[in-house]
């Protein structure tokens, strides 16, 4: 077995709560759960939460494009 079916058996590490999740959106190669995603589509960017969730979305990095 594969490190790539391992992470599907014990789910992934949210980027934003730093938990293992099994569900979520990746972008790029960093997972987002499902709980954060809602979390931060529905904050408002007066709300404090919002700076925060800019700080760990900041932690996403475009990977390297290979020609």
């Amino acid at each position: 077995m594969n490190s790539t079916s391992l992470q599907h058996l014990n789910g992934e590490t949210c980027i934003i709560c730093d938990k293992e999740k099994e569900t979520g959106i990746h972008l790029y190669t960093s997972f987002i759960c499902v709980e954060c995603e809602q979390n931060i589509t529905n904050t408002q960017t007066s709300d404090p939460k919002y700076q925060y969730y800019l700080e760990k979305l900041r932690r996403v990095k475009n990977p390297p494009l290979y020609s």
